[in-house]
């Protein structure tokens, strides 16, 4: 909670303070004095900086106070969301409510969480994908390398592994979409862009398009499969100089049955910590990958919302992802215990 309550400070800060006036920045080159009035009082931006920050805090929280009075930012005018009364203190409400994101400045009032519903499943479905191929092919490529250490196959391994780890993203999105999206297109039937769901010919219905998940999947999952392969190697040939794996050999097991029963298990921890954080940042690092390939998701979101200033869905964006990291870190140390006995939950 209190990572996530500074988390919440510095983009209130960062995107409120330091940028100049949101209002001004809202509404460009086609303000006036009265537009300018009129979009301050309705987002709490004629108010202290002090009071905005207890404004934002207030709509992200779930418990929060609201006024009685029509003419106050905190007051609840209907369509805002849906909110539990509590009880009142006088002129101002005590509600139970879902965190309010704000609304969008260019989509017409449109609430940053139905902007966020409509895009993070979109890169929920992309990052998963990508680490599943990433831990899949990371592991098995792992493990092959260590049992052929030093030979021609852990070699060239280990060659397409730092080859992963070099090449930017955006680069080998570029390289795919062209080589494989268009060079090779009547052999693969792949598009250089698309989305998960696409509109039809009569602009009426969406269709399901997963082959269009194929491509930045690859890409998305190529620097952690690279990252994976290492960890695996490195900590299976560690796990292999342990006493128990001499005498589970002692014990006449065939090497099969190690490595499934002993060595792969206690080889994972690296790798656990390397999957959750790269399944993390890809939620956050997608942005390339989706806007080259189109996908509609969150990384696509946050450019289009970069490029017109649109404040409250940045913003929105940038605290989901943090959430996300800290949820994800919270499950990484739950499966510790799972992988680990010797770690303790508390």
């Amino acid at each position: 909670m209190l990572t996530l309550f500074g988390v919440v400070s510095v983009i209130f800060f960062l995107f409120n303070v330091l940028p100049g006036d949101p209002a001004q920045m809202m509404l460009g080159q086609n303000e006036d004095s009265a537009q300018l009035a009129i979009v301050k009082q309705k987002y709490g931006f004629d108010k202290p900086v002090s009071t905005q920050y207890f404004y934002y805090l207030n709509d992200l929280s779930p418990i929060s106070l609201h006024s009685k009075n029509t003419g106050d930012y905190t007051y609840l005018r209907p369509g805002k969301y849906s909110a539990i009364k509590l009880f009142a203190i006088g002129n101002t409400t005590l509600v139970l409510k879902f965190p309010y994101l704000r609304e969008s400045f260019t989509k017409q009032g449109k609430k940053v969480s139905a902007v966020l519903a409509e895009t993070l499943p979109n890169t929920f479905v992309l990052a998963v994908s990508a680490i599943v191929i990433a831990m899949l092919l990371g592991i098995f490529l792992g493990i092959i390398s260590a049992l052929f250490k030093d030979r021609w196959l852990d070699k060239t391994i280990q060659i397409f592994s730092t080859f992963g780890m070099s090449v930017p993203s955006f680069f080998s999105a570029i390289l795919f979409a062209w080589f494989f999206g268009f060079i090779l297109h009547k052999y693969t039937h792949l598009e250089m862009t698309g989305s998960l769901y696409e509109l039809d010919d009569y602009g009426e219905s969406n269709h399901l398009k997963l082959k269009n998940l194929l491509l930045p999947a690859i890409v998305l999952g190529i620097r952690p499969l690279a990252v994976v392969i290492q960890l695996m190697r490195n900590s299976l040939l560690e796990v292999f100089n342990q006493d128990y794996i001499r005498t589970a050999r002692a014990k006449g097991l065939s090497e099969f049955q190690i490595i499934k029963r002993h060595a792969v298990k206690n080889a994972l921890n690296p790798v656990v910590t390397a999957i959750s954080g790269w399944f993390a940042s890809m939620l956050a690092g997608a942005v390339f990958v989706e806007y080259i390939f189109g996908w509609n998701g969150l990384g696509k979101e946050i450019v289009n919302a970069l490029n017109t200033l649109d404040l409250p869905v940045i913003m929105g964006s940038v605290l989901v992802i943090a959430l996300l990291f800290i949820i994800i870190n919270i499950f990484v140390d739950i499966i510790y215990v799972w992988l680990d006995p010797k770690v303790k939950l508390q």
